[in-house]
């Protein structure tokens, strides 16, 4: 199962070269469905992956012009302070286990719900927002509303990396574009490098909490930055609005799999790993 979880991580780094975003989206689950990890370990791992991918992502953009890096900076101080809080103080605070009226909820089947449901959040913005529209409600935010929605959008990027250990891209651009009115290449740029980060200072903060494989999380990582690499190069011939549309509708069928699996047939398996441990 390592070898497919390996070529999914190929098209996890190429969605991200070509869509600027969504790729991360599915890290989580492949290493929970595919590879086998526990899902509050593999948050941590998607971290990491997630972060070097985007860098790498982001360091070819910035030679293209497309990253405004003091945007990033001042986007990120509130979503960095807030995923790295959260890794390093509020998870290891949350128990394993809960009982709510008999029934057991583990913290492992709610971060997978919650990922789900963040699918479901994303995959509908994929299908149904088009550039097009994007640009049309640049003119409609007021400018003292600007600021505020800007570190509301830092903060629940910082919360969505924390908890889940995704990047936040579908939040972070249109941010950068409704409110700051940046363009779309330079905040797909600009988005890469806050979500790189952002995931890297989380997985910073989950120093001591986890034993990492190293030798296993380099290789995976290796595998996306080669895709995103490949996924740039093809991001210059092909339009990526028709291939974030495709991509949305399979990670809406993805999240809702997720949700549906986690609701209904996981309770037992959590309650085992929990047992033994």
């Amino acid at each position: 199962m390592e070898i497919l979880g390996f070529i999914l991580a190929a098209f996890v780094g190429i969605s991200l070269g070509l869509i600027g975003g969504g790729g991360s989206i599915l890290t989580v689950p492949i290493l929970v469905y595919i590879i086998g990890l526990n899902p509050v370990l593999a948050t941590s791992y998607s971290l990491f992956i997630v972060g070097s991918t985007s860098m790498v992502g982001a360091f070819n953009n910035y030679r293209r012009g497309f990253v405004h890096v003091k945007t990033a900076l001042l986007f990120g101080l509130s979503s960095i302070t807030i995923v790295f809080i959260t890794r390093k103080i509020l998870l290891p605070k949350i128990p394993s286990a809960l009982f709510i009226a008999h029934f057991q909820v583990t913290q492992s089947m709610v971060t997978m719900i919650l990922f789900a449901i963040l699918m479901l959040l994303t995959s509908t913005a994929m299908i149904r927002r088009k550039e097009k529209e994007v640009y049309e409600e640049l003119n409609t935010t007021p400018k003292n509303k600007a600021v505020f929605k800007l570190l509301i959008s830092g903060v629940l990027v910082g919360f969505t990396t924390g908890f889940l250990g995704a990047g936040g891209g579908f939040l972070l651009i249109p941010a950068l574009v409704l409110i700051l009115k940046m363009p779309m290449k330079h905040a797909i740029g600009t988005s890469l490098l806050i979500i790189g980060l952002n995931s890297l200072i989380g997985f910073v903060g989950d120093r001591g909490h986890f034993n990492i494989n190293w030798k296993f999380l380099l290789t995976i990582t290796s595998i996306a930055i080669l895709g995103i690499l490949i996924g740039t190069f093809l991001g210059k011939k092909i339009h990526s609005d028709k291939l974030k549309k495709g991509f949305g509708w399979f990670v809406l069928a993805m999240g809702a799999f997720i949700l549906f699996k986690e609701l209904f047939f996981s309770q037992h398996f959590y309650s085992n790993q929990i047992q033994q441990k």
